[in-house]
């Protein structure tokens, strides 16, 4: 897929089909996405790829503590700007925050597999405060893999919530404390049967956002 077409027909699906995907597909995907750039060459990132019964372990960890606080290790946001509010109120519908809903996110919408994304924790929590910088580099490899998957046919969504409980994923595949858990990306073949995956967000206009200087 030509990458015009990647950027501007990426979207957050939120309904896969059950359907495995190869390995050989992820692994052709992930030498491609470490290809992004980072501050200084220092590649911040390690990635852990999950699926079948590991991935069931997970998920079923995260449904047993709905209703616990999320212990997230980076920050989540916890008030909006009105600006961003209001972009935010252009969402599709998100699913119900009742158990039910817990239950759909935490089962990754169905995907068949999720990617998650660490960093190094001494490069993350410095002395003069966190370094913004290996979450940002980390976004670049992230924002990798969700443009090369529709190369392959498949679809993606970026999930914070596929991380609110590092404990089961450290437990599950032993993921070490020198590494800082960030982001699950699901990954799957999109049912685009489902209503859900027809939805698009809207985005602001360009006009809005960008400035220009020094073009006549």
């Amino acid at each position: 897929m030509d990458i015009l077409d990647a950027v501007s027909t990426r979207r957050s699906i939120r309904s896969f089909k059950p359907d495995p995907v190869p390995q050989a597909i992820l692994k052709e995907i992930m030498a491609q996405a470490i290809n992004a750039p980072s501050w200084g060459n220092t590649q911040p990132w390690d990635f852990y790829i999950v699926a079948g019964k590991k991935l069931a372990e997970i998920q079923q960890g995260f449904i047993e503590k709905i209703g616990q606080p999320s212990a997230m290790e980076i920050s989540r946001p916890e008030t909006f700007p009105t600006q961003y509010m209001n972009r935010r109120r252009t969402l599709p519908a998100s699913p119900p925050q009742d158990k039910a809903g817990h239950v759909e996110v935490y089962r990754n919408y169905g995907a068949p597999c999720v990617i998650y994304i660490c960093t190094g924790r001494e490069l993350y929590f410095q002395s003069n405060g966190t370094n913004a910088w290996a979450i940002f580099d980390c976004g670049l490899a992230a924002e990798n893999i969700m443009l090369l998957a529709p190369h392959y046919g498949l679809g993606t969504v970026a999930q914070a919530q596929a991380v609110a409980y590092p404990e089961v994923l450290r437990k599950v595949l032993g993921i070490p404390d020198s590494l800082v858990v960030i982001l699950g990306i699901a990954i799957g073949y999109p049912d685009w049967t489902q209503q859900v995956n027809q939805r698009r967000s809207t985005r602001e206009p360009a006009a809005n956002i960008v400035r220009w200087y020094g073009f006549a």
